[in-house]
């Protein structure tokens, strides 16, 4: 009992998995020739009452007139016909109020519902009768002043054949007419679909950088067109800068790699004792430089894929304070120029810190003798960060590529004293996907500005 139970409650989910299961023609087809066939079934079952309807509307106007006569005669005391048409099918009965023959002859089948809906002037159809049978009545007065109802009935012989008939006739064009539905639908939608077909073959066959051609009709498969399209370069875009990405991390892995390899093995082959402390240092300073970069990849990873850290107030110029303090003893003098009121941006502590630092130390790497760092609101909101240094500057020509990934103004410079190329890359992610600027320009030193411009906590906040 229990697992049938647990059977039956499991038949919606069943039913909606076999549901989706099915091609969407079959879905579209089978929707349509059902809607088709019901709304069908519904007109037959109202035509089968309409033909009704004019059974009894016809019958009715004969027995009307014969009605208003045989009480016009009961009235005036004149005798009445046994029927009103040659063949016998039509009869005048003369009873009491209360249903009783008064004319003489044998009871009717009528029971005491049917005697008062007579007496109240409503039809009556008799359908035990075989074959059924149409009452007419009306309460006249006579001439002994007493009540009778005079009532005119008729056969209806095939009344319930013509019925039946017509139902089933109706029944048999709804079923014609739905397979009809059903076929004219699934053409209908196989050739719809068959563009459709055509242009996802098309678009899985494409090479990098062609696109689909759009259709000239401004329908819904130009739409498609457009939209797949613009997937298609979002996806030579996103298959390009993942190629790019790799290729470059791949490259700059590989040296400090090479290095602690190297180092490894001259170690190996020729031990030293007077140099193990050395090559130790060598090895360590490059296992830090490897660690940091693959941080640096997981940041920028983690900023392609969405994920943002839980952000909150955090104070641009405690923040800056602290990011001076973290500099090395023998980097350049730092001038720090902040307000005295809070200058708080709506972002992670890490992502303040991270920006800051980077900063910082591209900054310490290039300066001569000092550096300026100045924290003050924005025009229009915000918080306005500029990092300045009196070192040789960035060339108007590599100022638009700056903050692209492993971009270096100077490609033979060290790595080792230069960095991977990936700082400057994230200081403008984490800024970016804050709705945040980042800008380089000249700065008054005449060296470099790096410019941040964060927004302001919402006022949702």
């Amino acid at each position: 009992m229990t697992w049938m139970t647990s059977r039956v409650g499991q038949l919606p989910q069943l039913a909606r998995a076999w549901w989706l299961r099915r091609t969407l023609r079959f879905r579209i087809t089978l929707v349509a020739t059902t809607v088709t066939v019901l709304f069908l079934v519904v007109v037959a079952r109202f035509a089968s009452g309409l033909i009704d309807t004019l059974l009894l509307d016809a019958t009715d106007d004969e027995l009307h007139a014969g009605l208003r006569a045989a009480a016009a005669d009961v009235a005036a005391g004149q005798p009445l016909p046994r029927s009103l048409s040659s063949a016998g099918t039509d009869q005048i009965r003369v009873l009491d109020t209360g249903g009783a023959p008064a004319d003489g002859q044998p009871p009717l089948p009528l029971g005491l519902a049917d005697i008062e809906a007579l007496t109240a002037g409503q039809g009556v159809l008799h359908r035990g009768d075989q074959p059924p049978s149409r009452w007419l009545g009306t309460v006249v007065s006579a001439p002994d002043g007493s009540r009778r109802l005079v009532i005119a009935g008729a056969a209806l012989p095939g009344y319930d054949q013509a019925r039946d008939l017509a139902f089933e006739w109706a029944l048999a064009a709804a079923a014609l007419c739905g397979l009809a539905a059903g076929l004219a639908t699934w053409l209908a939608v196989r050739s719809s679909l068959r563009p459709v077909q055509r242009m996802r073959l098309a678009a899985a066959a494409l090479p990098t950088g062609q696109r689909l051609p759009v259709p000239e009709a401004r329908d819904e498969l130009r739409t498609l067109a457009e939209a797949i399209n613009a997937l298609l370069a979002r996806r030579d875009e996103a298959r390009g800068r993942l190629q790019r990405f790799t290729g470059d991390a791949a490259h700059e892995l590989r040296s400090p790699v090479a290095a602690i390899r190297a180092q490894a093995e001259v170690a190996a082959l020729h031990p030293d004792p007077e140099l193990a402390q050395e090559v130790l240092a060598e090895v360590a300073a490059d296992a830090e430089r490897l660690s940091n970069l693959i941080d640096d990849l997981l940041v920028l990873y983690r900023s392609d894929t969405g994920e943002l850290p839980p952000a909150g107030p955090v104070d641009v110029a405690l923040a800056a304070q602290a990011a001076m303090q973290r500099l090395p003893a023998t980097a350049p003098r730092v001038r720090l120029h902040v307000p005295t009121q809070s200058c708080p941006v709506w972002a992670a502590p890490a992502e303040v810190e991270l920006a800051l630092d980077n900063l910082l130390r591209n900054a310490a790497r290039h300066a001569r003798a000092v550096i300026t760092v100045s924290v003050l609101p924005a025009v229009g909101g915000g918080i306005r960060l500029t990092v300045d240094d009196d070192g040789p500057g960035v060339p108007p020509r590599h100022r638009p590529r700056v903050f692209d990934r492993f971009y270096r103004v100077h490609d033979d410079r060290d790595r080792r004293t230069g960095g991977a190329g990936l700082g400057l890359a994230l200081v403008a992610e984490v800024v970016r996907r804050r709705q945040g600027a980042v800008s380089v320009g000249e700065s008054p030193e005449g060296g470099a500005r790096f410019e941040v411009r964060w927004p302001g906590i919402p006022a949702r906040r």
